[in-house]
């Protein structure tokens, strides 16, 4: 079975690719998000996912050779900006007062390398995420936490923003950084079975 590496450092892709029964190994790329331009924001999220999946497959030790390496990114479309992790605490705050009572996309960009063969294969997902309307204190208080300012688009869905956020329409999991839908279908693309990484689990 192909090692799988995870090219984030995102805790929350992580849990998630645990929950399908993949333990990943993390190492994380360092590509300059903020250098990276696209036209349009899936454009963006998914060209930094493939930057970041080949930064990290090409500097795999040898003894990794043969891995599979992901590298994900999310980006909030909103008035027709790409929004990425805000720039500080205020920044976070006027986004959120712009985003209440509205709607958005989150867009997650996947990119998988297989590095036995060099193939590799990407797709972008959509899920439009409609936010509540919480009070300006609320706010402080949400933004006072940092949890905010460490994602895309000021918020989860997973953490304490989950409670703002009213519903959705597409993946849960994308919001929360990675839609695994879409990953067993580009391990499949790859010829690798996703259920293969569940032998020798036990059940609890």
């Amino acid at each position: 079975m192909k090692t799988f590496i995870l090219a984030s450092a995102s805790p929350a892709r992580r849990k998630l690719l645990q929950s399908a029964g993949i333990d990943p190994r993390v190492i994380v790329s360092g590509v300059d998000e903020a250098a990276v331009e696209a036209s349009g924001d899936a454009a963006l999220a998914g060209t930094l996912a493939e930057l970041k999946a080949q930064a990290v497959a090409e500097s795999l030790d040898p003894s990794l050779k043969g891995a599979l390496v992901l590298g994900c990114d999310s980006m909030l479309a909103f008035d027709g900006e790409a929004l990425g992790k805000p720039v500080d605490a205020a920044d976070a705050v006027a986004r959120w007062k712009a985003m209440r009572g509205r709607s958005g996309v989150l867009q997650t960009g996947h990119c998988l390398i297989d590095t036995a063969t060099g193939n590799n294969t990407s797709k972008t997902v959509e899920t439009i995420v409609h936010f509540a309307e919480p009070s300006d204190e609320e706010l402080d208080a949400y933004v006072a936490t940092g949890e905010p300012l460490h994602v895309a688009g000021a918020f989860t869905i997973d953490g304490l923003g989950g409670v703002f956020i009213e519903r959705i329409e597409g993946d849960h999991g994308n919001v929360v950084g990675l839609s695994l839908p879409t990953l067993r279908v580009l391990m499949a693309i790859l010829g690798v079975r996703l259920t293969d990484y569940w032998s020798g689990r036990i059940e609890r």
